[in-house]
């Protein structure tokens, strides 16, 4: 703060310029102007007024800037016209944007002439021209990921005819932290505003490793037909945004909300924040740009781990096995049978044997071993180089369907009838709609269930904080853990065959294996910890299996699973089912669901539903 006020007060000791007199109605047009209010960052208040989304009380030239920006403005004026005493802490030099956007406003030709050689030499180093938002797609086993992410690219004048984009620089924001917290610890504080959010311009060769190879996910690159001069305001903007700190909360103020409010310093006229009032998921702020009319192209750059299972995939399991061999001990190239194996094969295997030995070594410090083993393979690809790989593109990830969710049923349990009204606020599970999702992962937060039966009887049926399932096959070159996580209040069969409410948490681990093109088979071992009023302690804990089948087919996807929990206190609860959903549309579906459960309190159950789910934002 007191760097901020430094030419404030050497303004007063040494008033050798000063702010002409502007007409107060003028001002106020201008405090209410999109573009400043973008600049600000300021959002209408839930009691009137204005607030602030910055934290940072270091980002305001007036003391009550975060919540006027009529006052904002006024010091910020007077700031222009402090002495040049103030060398590159001056107003001008610290808030670029602001003080080219009032120079055009106002006609400022007698601003004190500062040199800001540092933004000069920094915006020069950058050289702004175009946008290119990235994507990198969801990743279930990180769970700053599990929801994707975005990132702007910022391109110089030459990168798309000398394809130079890793020479360019990347716009990120995301949460700062101290130390080394667990994920569960990450996600509770990621929940509940526990981290600061900042700004970050780095280059984007490091983000392109981190996220393609370190972490395995697509790219999805939206370049944006922002002009230069929409570009460079941005990037001016940017540079004022330095160490400047944010709230940041997993679902709304998060990474993709921050870069919304970038695009709309690019461009004013653009409303694209407003759109998310309650949460802002990435892949739905992918849409909002692609609806606002911003992209006008799109490329696709695969991870290691899909380009590896690419080049994999028409290897039969023996050739499979000469790839690990191989990948191993490079001396395998000169074995009998391996040399005995067509020239073509032998091309795919080492291809495949290096992309597998590239994408162990992820993160990992150089090895001198692994590099001559890398420079063996890569030696032996030179001498007999395999075809081009060929990558299909998958899906467009906004073509999914919305994030939130309505959902309305109709059903029996036995013997009476019931209609059930739903809720979830987000975005996917196993049985819906899987364009732009991969197939056997689901990730569900607040999601909510009333259920109303004959004789107007309500009941709450179930409320979820958040089910993850991770459900990734394995192979013969990579063996992912299958896993799954749940917590929340869920009805139980209960003694005198009723149901209770119970909360409870589980959680599994386990195995899923590639069945057929669209099918996979699953089997996880399970634990579980639950509060039940039928049972004596106060907590009771029970370890079990989940295992199942997911089919996608030409109607929809399929789920059959079965479910076991065996408490430590003798109670013993099983249970199958079955799902199908049928698409009518990208945002609309209607499934069928059937199950039996067992329980050692109750007598067996029957439980069949018709449900319409509607997807929407």
């Amino acid at each position: 703060m007191l760097k901020r006020l430094a030419y404030l007060a050497l303004c007063v000791c040494a008033p050798l310029y000063a702010a002409p007199p502007i007409d107060p109605q003028r001002l106020q047009q201008l405090a209410n102007d999109p573009f400043w209010l973008s600049i600000g960052h300021y959002e209408t208040a839930k009691l009137g007024g204005w607030r602030s989304y910055v934290s940072d009380p270091k980002f305001f030239l007036a003391s009550d800037g975060a919540h006027q920006p009529d006052a904002e403005l006024t010091a910020t004026l007077d700031a222009l016209y402090a002495p040049t005493s103030a060398g590159e802490r001056h107003a001008q030099c610290v808030y670029p944007a602001r003080t080219r956007w009032l120079k055009a406003q106002l006609g400022l030709n007698d601003l004190p002439q500062v040199e800001c050689r540092e933004f000069k030499q920094w915006f020069k180093d950058v050289s702004p021209h175009s946008t290119v938002m990235i994507f990198p797609a969801a990743y279930l086993n990180s769970p700053s990921s599990m929801f994707g992410h975005t990132l702007l690219r910022i391109d110089q004048a030459d990168v798309q005819s000398n394809h130079t984009a890793l020479l360019s620089y990347a716009i990120n924001f995301g949460a700062y932290i101290e130390g080394s917290d667990n994920s569960i610890l990450y996600a509770w504080k990621g929940l509940m505003g526990g981290y600061p959010g900042l700004f970050a311009l780095v280059p984007y060769q490091e983000k392109l490793s981190e996220y393609r190879s370190l972490e395995n996910r697509d790219l999805w690159e939206y370049r944006l037909n922002l002009t230069q001069a929409e570009t460079e305001r941005m990037v001016e903007h940017v540079w004022e945004l330095k160490q400047i700190k944010f709230d940041y909360f997993f679902f709304d103020e998060n990474c993709s909300y921050r870069l919304l409010e970038l695009l709309q310093v690019a461009r004013p006229s653009l409303r694209l924040t407003g759109q998310f009032p309650l949460t802002a998921i990435p892949t739905d702020t992918v849409k909002a740009v692609k609806d606002a009319g911003l992209v006008e192209r799109i490329d696709y750059r695969p991870s290691r781990e899909r380009e590896l299972l690419s080049r994999a995939q028409p290897l039969d399991p023996e050739e499979q096995q000469w790839v690990l061999k191989v990948s191993a001990d490079q001396k395998q190239l000169q074995n009998a049978q391996f040399k005995a194996l067509a020239g073509d094969r032998q091309a795919l295997i080492v291809d495949a044997a290096y992309r597998l030995e590239r994408y162990r070594a992820n993160g990992l410090e150089r090895d001198t071993e692994r590099s001559q083993r890398s420079f063996e393979l890569l030696r032996a690809i030179n001498q007999n180089p395999a075809p081009t790989l060929q990558i299909e593109r998958p899906g467009l990830p906004e073509n999914g369907h919305q994030s939130r969710t309505w959902q309305l049923g109709v059903g029996t349990r036995d013997d009476k009838a019931f209609a059930e009204y739903g809720l979830r606020m987000a975005y996917h599970d196993l049985n819906d709609n899987a364009e732009g999702f991969p197939l056997g992962a689901q990730i569900e937060i607040l999601q909510m269930k009333l259920r109303q039966y004959e004789g107007n009887q309500w009941q709450l049926q179930q409320l979820d904080l958040a089910t993850i399932r991770s459900l990734t096959p394995r192979n013969e070159l990579l063996q992912p853990w299958s896993w799954q996580v749940t917590g929340g209040l869920e009805r139980v069969p209960g003694k005198h065959d009723d149901e209770t409410l119970v909360s409870h948490v589980n959680g599994g681990a386990g195995g899923t294996w590639q069945l057929g093109e669209d099918t996979l088979g699953f089997i996880l071992g399970t634990v579980r910890v639950e509060h039940n009023a039928d049972f004596a302690g106060f907590f009771a804990p029970a370890a079990g299996f989940n295992s199942g089948l997911l089919w996608r087919n030409p109607l929809g996807n399929f789920s059959l699973e079965a479910k076991g929990d065996y408490f430590t206190n003798g109670e013993v609860r099983r249970s199958l089912s079955l799902n199908q959903q049928w698409e009518f549309s990208r945002n609309l579906g209607l499934r069928l669901s059937a199950q039996r459960e067992f329980s050692q309190l109750a007598s067996p159950v029957s439980e069949v539903m018709l449900e319409l789910k509607w997807y929407h934002y």
